[in-house]
């Protein structure tokens, strides 16, 4: 299914975050030049509000619309909004939602509209949040040389098309509006009402309605196009990023994939990685939010930030990433995955799928859903196939917490930290025995890591010692060229190694078996086999490793 903005992935769908909102019933023509909203009026109760038991009245269509970004969080945009509405006491209030792009053929309608409205009912039912009402928003902007008005009339088949489906599903859908260029338009209107120009929405967070949600600690962060261009590559980035795309992917693919090499990469990438958060710690945030990327990217050099999108393709390196989740570490790993999703350039798109995984992972373990839905929507669109983000999403759209996985991952360090000191111990062990056995034989001081029992450097340590090498070349040319030199703290260790996809999917099957037996239901992994552009470079390694 096409996601928001013509992106590959499942629709978001999730119980509002904001809790339930009380829906009074207004009187018919409530909003100046057209009718109420039937059966609906509108209240936030949210669950940071300052007063809870004082609720936001939303009594016409105008304030419903807008209302709309305080309920989501950000301002829609090309896209489709279902929202459910749960009657009680007389009153509604909004339940779960479901967004997506407005599809670009007319000829996919009927299907969209029909998987909306069973994605919205059938699935709010299985988790326990039945729909007795449904509002449609249909946002779409002007293309150049057309007018609002004539996107309403080009719209109105897909909303005829949603209002049949769920009243298929037996839910009525009670208000259905499209909101174009500065106004809106209901296709619920009696009789004309609605004046053919449309009702204006006037300024944004300029009404009553605005004030008092912010008031009540709600806030629009934006348009989804700002979210994703934070995750997205920046015009003048493709050459020379390009260029080191391909030459880390001839250095490191092939020691990925070989199996005795591939844990010096895992150090090596991850070693990296530290450093360009120390790099990123050094320098405080700005205010805003563009001017903080452009900052972040000016940190990472384009061979640095190959080596890191090359290193983490690797399942086991990625899974290791993932446990900075947490505090400072938390924060500076998300700028980290930010800036390496916009180095994803040109053939290697589908490279994005790893960092913006890791972003949306640590936007949602810091309480960040938003982010986590829209950085896993888009990792998702940039492989389809990636294990790790659909568990994560369908975790985050489901409402499973965060600390779920947390502790997983957490237990699977513990797990992975005890074993590599029995290892070592069973190591010193055996070179204690082997040197008491060897009778004249002086000891040499070596690196217990890359040296064997007699002495000599092994393999892997050889192979350690040239990755790291080559990984922190780059990064000293470059705070050369800063004229930062090389007294640079080290970020410490938030652990060696790593949580697995299959112990985090296994404990997300545990959770969902936990919320069946309550209610509950996890939705259907999406199917189909992925598609990508002609000419992407192969990825190296099997399905085990890549995601």
């Amino acid at each position: 299914m096409t996601n928001h903005n013509g992106a590959t992935g499942p629709a978001e769908h999730q119980p509002d975050p904001h809790g339930p909102t009380p829906v009074s019933r207004p009187a018919h023509g409530a909003h100046p030049g057209g009718p109420g909203v039937p059966g609906l009026g509108g209240a936030v109760d949210p669950i940071d509000c300052p007063e809870p038991d004082t609720p936001i009245k939303v009594r016409s269509a105008s304030e419903l619309a807008d209302a709309l970004p305080y309920i989501l969080g950000y301002r829609p945009e090309d896209c489709v909004v279902l929202l459910g509405l749960r009657q009680r006491d007389g009153y509604g209030r909004f339940g779960g939602r479901v967004r997506l792009g407005i599809p670009a053929r007319a000829e996919d309608w009927p299907a969209v509209a029909r998987q909306l409205a069973r994605s919205l009912i059938i699935g709010g039912e299985h988790r326990g949040d039945k729909s007795d009402a449904i509002v449609v928003f249909v946002c779409k902007e002007p293309t150049e040389g057309e007018t609002g008005q004539r996107v309403r009339d080009r719209l109105q088949l897909f909303v005829q098309l949603l209002r049949t489906s769920c009243g298929d599903f037996g839910v009525p859908v009670v208000e259905a509006l499209c909101i174009s260029d500065g106004r809106f338009w209901s296709y619920c209107c009696p009789g004309g009402c609605c004046p053919p120009e449309g009702t204006s929405m006037g300024l944004p967070g300029s009404s009553a309605l605005a004030a008092a949600a912010t008031y009540a600690g709600l806030q629009v962060r934006g348009s989804l196009k700002e979210f994703q261009a934070r995750l997205r590559p920046k015009d003048g980035a493709a050459p020379g990023q390009e260029a080191a795309l391909d030459a880390a992917r001839r250095t490191l693919r092939p020691r990925i994939d070989d199996e005795t090499s591939r844990p010096a990469v895992t150090t090596a990438t991850l070693d990296l990685a530290r450093r360009a958060m120390v790099r990123l710690a050094d320098r405080p945030t700005t205010p805003g939010r563009m001017d903080m990327d452009d900052q972040d990217d000016a940190l990472l050099t384009h061979d640095e930030a190959a080596a890191l999108i090359v290193g983490l393709q690797d399942r086991e390196t990625r899974d290791e990433a993932a446990e900075w989740m947490e505090g400072t570490d938390a924060e500076l790993a998300l700028r980290l995955w930010r800036a390496l999703a916009r180095r994803c350039v040109g053939p290697y798109g589908d490279h994005a799928a790893a960092p913006l995984t890791l972003a949306g992972w640590a936007a949602w373990s810091t309480g960040d859903s938003l982010e986590a839905r829209e950085a896993l929507a888009m990792a998702l669109a940039a492989d389809p196939d990636y294990l790790f983000a659909w568990l994560l999403h369908t975790a985050c759209n489901e409402g499973l917490g965060a600390e779920a996985i947390r502790e997983c991952i957490r237990r699977g360090r513990a797990e992975r930290e005890a074993a590599a000191e029995e290892r070592a111990a069973a190591a010193g062990a055996g070179a204690a025995d082997r040197q008491s056995a060897a009778v004249g034989h002086e000891p040499t001081d070596v690196d217990d890591e890359a040296t064997g029992a007699d002495g000599e450097q092994t393999a892997a340590g050889q192979e350690l010692t040239a990755t790291n090498r080559e990984l922190t070349a780059v990064e000293r040319e470059a705070e050369a060229a800063e004229g930062m030199g090389s007294s640079r703290p080290v970020l410490p260790a938030v652990g060696a190694t790593a949580l697995r996809s299959s112990r985090t999917g296994a404990a997300l099957r545990r959770a969902n078996a936990r919320q069946r037996a309550a209610g509950g239901a996890r939705g259907p992994r999406p199917k189909g086999p992925s598609t990508r552009p002609g000419g992407r470079p192969a990825r190296s390694g099997g399905s085990r490793r890549q995601r």
